[in-house]
């Protein structure tokens, strides 16, 4: 049998898509390409924005009306709040909610001992999975995502946290994944161990809030000064912080030399009256002070950040804050989204909305303020050291080279080596910037 796979949104659910893909690879499945014919199809779906949802059932729709006698499986947050609008897409699609997500794995061991043969696969797995009944530690459940070998990535990811604490008043993950949890952390450093025996040179650590780690008294401090101490062979990249993270916890590790100097911060606006109707816990000054902490800790780290605009009651006075603020601290890339209302948040009916010809106005400032900020950081890579991890293969000007994802997290490219194979960890010198590709020699 044959299963393919399609992630939208964030690392999590990169990771627990390979999680899943994994688990049918083991069990005898072969792992094709979305867009090829396949007996089982996984949508791992995303609810950040309207567009994400929006480009889920599109996906979904395809699927279905391309291969009406496959199953089409749809899981993660926008599954887990909109499962009955998920159903009616297509006769051939079944919703799997997240508390039982997990079960998708056992079901690839269903599908591959022949007990579904000659059944119509939406109704048998139906059936089965109405069947099957929650562990006993449901929350303990939700880290069963654990992949020994990765299908769509070099480097590994391990999910150590779900769920968040915080009400964000524009954020619906939060009711989707529901409260914040965290991976025992021997369950935790076994996993790291397994995965660093097995070669990987990268871990990525990712969670829907990754500060708020706890096993016990252990916190994410604490946590990556265990990892450092008992594993040697792979750099660790972390997924997103919030800025008062990285001002009340003891991080200092983070100037490690196997942490990556890559930072992504959780700011979404630098505008304190914003930043209080987000129902966010901090203000700008913790957002400039983040950033100077990391600049510390690092040798010139790249520093992304995430940016809400529009939202809703923003002034031209407010969003002249973010902006100057944002053309002080100098961040290598920032992620902005348009303000998008979700369902059930506090944001949902604020008013007074801000009109969407002013949103993608101020949306453009931002994202050339980023364009400059992100060419003025490439220039500057230029006679660096960097560490590469390979990831393909391509050609250019006739001739093959590898292209990777350097500790800062940018792509570089080498020279071709063969003697060299796919997740291996490279030194090289930046040598050259084209079209925002850098060079490299090893």
């Amino acid at each position: 049998m044959k299963a393919a796979f399609y992630t939208l949104g964030c690392k999590l659910n990169q990771c627990e898509t390979e999680a899943l893909a994994d688990s049918f690879e083991k069990q005898g499945f072969d792992i094709g390409e979305f867009s090829e014919a396949s007996d089982v199809y996984v949508v791992n779906t995303c609810t950040v924005t309207s567009k994400s949802e929006q480009k889920a059932r599109r996906i979904i729709r395809k699927a279905s009306r391309d291969f009406p006698d496959s199953l089409v499986l749809v899981t993660g947050c926008y599954a887990q709040l909109e499962p009955d609008l998920i159903r009616d897409l297509g006769e051939n699609v079944l919703s799997v909610p997240l508390d039982q997500k997990d079960l998708i794995m056992d079901m690839a061991a269903y599908l591959a001992s022949g007990q579904a043969e000659g059944l119509d696969l939406y109704k048998n797995v139906g059936f089965w999975l109405e069947s099957q009944s929650p562990g006993i530690d449901g929350s303990q459940n939700r880290f069963r995502f654990s992949a020994a070998d990765f299908n769509f990535h070099a480097r590994a990811f391990l999910k150590i946290q779900d769920g968040c604490d915080n009400r964000c008043a524009y954020c619906r993950v939060c009711i989707a994944r529901g409260r914040s949890v965290s991976l025992k952390s021997s369950i935790l450093i076994d996993r790291l161990k397994v995965l660093e025996a097995k070669g990987y040179r990268e871990v990525v650590l990712t969670g829907v809030n990754i500060d708020s780690y706890h096993d016990g008294a252990l916190d994410l401090s604490d946590l990556l000064n265990t990892i450092l101490k008992q594993t040697s062979n792979f750099r660790i990249r972390l997924s997103s912080l919030e800025p008062e993270t990285l001002l009340s916890l003891d991080l200092s590790i983070l100037s490690h030399p196997r942490v990556c100097p890559h930072f992504h911060v959780s700011a979404q606006s630098c505008s304190d009256t914003v930043l209080k109707r987000m129902n966010r816990p901090y203000r700008s000054e913790s957002v400039i002070k983040a950033v100077m902490r990391l600049r510390e800790l690092k040798d010139d780290p790249f520093i992304a950040a995430d940016i809400i605009d529009g939202f809703p009651g923003e002034t031209d006075e407010e969003h002249l804050q973010t902006l100057t603020i944002l053309r002080e601290l100098s961040f290598s890339r920032i992620h902005v989204f348009p303000f998008s209302p979700r369902p059930d948040t506090a944001a949902w009916d604020m008013k007074p909305a801000v009109p969407e010809r002013i949103t993608g106005g101020r949306t453009n400032e931002i994202r050339k303020i980023s364009g400059a900020s992100y060419d003025q950081y490439l220039q500057n890579q230029i006679g660096r050291p960097r560490q590469v991890l390979l990831e393909e293969q391509k050609t250019h000007a006739g001739q093959l080279f590898w292209e990777g994802t350097s500790d800062n997290y940018l792509r570089i490219r080498i020279p071709m080596n063969t003697r060299l194979k796919r997740g291996a960890l490279v030194s090289c010198t930046v040598t050259s910037l084209e079209k925002q590709i850098l060079w490299g020699e090893t």
